[in-house]
């Protein structure tokens, strides 16, 4: 069984007379152990009966209505995620300081993690009758950190003895699960001639393997006594692109699909034209980093005409330096429809080090640090992706609040878009949020 953490007001689950604490014990008769079990009894369905258990009660039958595609309104307890075994020579949470909060050492290997929310995982301590419940309950898609297909790389590269990968890819993809999958690419272990037959390999598995990214290592300057990585060159990074675009077009020629993608960071690295947003097919590896620049410069262009002129005079837009230079170019051609100075501050990461330049690791501290004799004008506008999700926590603990007062401006948070940036400007004009006169 499961307990009900939340009703949501207004849902159909409070119209069913659910309430927090109620513990679910069935749902159209399937025992319910877990929240997957919860989401899969679910499925394809408008009506359903809980069986409930509501102390001191016995057990009843509940009905519970809801439209197609809507949500029930009940918050089920979440279960405490499987620890990762594997001791990654990559892993970024061995990369990370003491002293942040606890849940940033979380290291997750939880099948059913993958499934809800798309997180990766390794397979490196997967059962058979974890295997036997994805197959059964059709968990899918999964997405898998492959890294190498080479058992004895694959190996070295997760810091321990993992059962070989192709057996368990061809027991999940004969299974009727779908995967996407992804290689960190680390120089010297699994790049070149070792990636070229990992996505061989992979390829093979299309279409059930409906996607591989790849995407560069992260190095923080926290990596004191573990192994030494260098980082993606631009020659390797141009040498993996070519690489890739070579297996795309056999793909393509196979298929009719690309498979494997490049992560947006290799092409920076390589200082390479980014290819269009058609070239990402569905954007199967957004979250992934793979594609966001082409669908950013997509919605770019659609938002230019729908901006309009506003009251505002300066605005300050914060953003990693891997994305000032692209950043600057459509806050540049936004401040012309709309007469407002955007000025955009690259933020250098101190806290991880220079090598981490992606706007979703940044600290308030290096924030603060990077308006250090800059005027932020009448209100600073920060990407969400610097918050931790539904909060306005950064990584260093610094909130929202704490910024505000540094700033002595009203600081808000929007989504890392131009749909995003576009609405704040426009919160900004309509006095949404106050401004300070200054």
């Amino acid at each position: 069984m499961i307990r009900v953490e939340q009703v949501i007001a207004g849902s159909a689950a409070e119209d069913a007379g659910l309430t927090p604490g109620d513990q679910l014990l069935a749902v159209d008769q399937r025992s319910i152990e877990d929240i997957v079990d919860f989401f899969v009894a679910l499925q394809q369905k408008t009506r359903v009966d809980l069986l409930v258990q509501r102390p001191p009660q016995e057990p009843f039958l509940l009905p519970l209505e809801f439209a197609e595609d809507e949500d029930p309104g009940l918050v089920p307890a979440h279960p405490q995620p499987t620890g990762c075994g594997n001791n990654c020579l990559f892993c970024f949470v061995h990369q990370l300081p003491k002293g942040m909060r606890r849940t940033l050492y979380v290291k997750d290997e939880d099948y059913r993690f993958s499934w809800l929310y798309g997180s990766y995982i390794t397979l490196g301590n997967i059962s058979e009758e974890q295997i036997s419940r994805i197959i059964r309950d059709q968990l899918s898609p999964l997405y898998i950190s492959v890294h190498a297909t080479d058992e004895k790389i694959r190996c070295q590269l997760l810091g321990k003895d993992v059962p070989p990968i192709i057996p368990l890819l061809q027991r999940l993809t004969s299974g009727g699960i779908e995967l996407h999958t992804q290689v960190v690419l680390c120089p010297g272990f699994n790049d070149a001639k070792v990636l070229q037959t990992t996505i061989t390999d992979l390829a093979a598995f299309c279409p059930q393997i409906v996607s591989l990214a790849i995407v560069p290592i992260g190095l923080t300057r926290y990596r004191d006594h573990l192994p030494e990585i260098e980082p993606v060159s631009p020659k390797l990074a141009s040498e993996t692109l070519d690489l890739i675009e070579q297996a795309q077009q056999q793909q393509l020629a196979r298929t009719g699909q690309r498979f494997v993608f490049a992560a947006d960071e290799l092409y920076l690295r390589a200082a390479r034209d980014f290819p269009p947003l058609a070239h990402y097919e569905e954007l199967w590896q957004l979250e992934n980093g793979v594609g966001m620049l082409a669908l950013f410069r997509s919605e770019a262009a659609e938002v230019l005409l729908e901006a309009i002129p506003l009251g505002l005079r300066k605005v300050s837009l914060v953003t990693g330096q891997s994305f000032a230079e692209e950043l600057e170019s459509f806050a540049t051609r936004l401040g012309i429809r709309t007469g407002c100075e955007i000025q955009v501050v690259a933020v250098e990461n101190h806290f991880f080090g220079p090598s981490v330049t992606v706007t979703g690791l940044l600290t308030g501290s290096d924030i603060m640090a990077a308006f250090a004799g800059v005027d932020p004008g009448e209100a600073v506008i920060v990407p969400e992706v610097v918050f931790n999700e539904g909060e306005s926590l950064l990584l260093d603990d610094k909130r929202m609040e704490y910024l505000e007062q540094h700033f002595d401006v009203p600081v808000i948070r929007v989504s890392s878009d131009p749909w995003g940036i576009l609405d704040g400007l426009e919160r900004l004009d309509s006095h949404e949020i106050e401004i300070v006169e200054g």
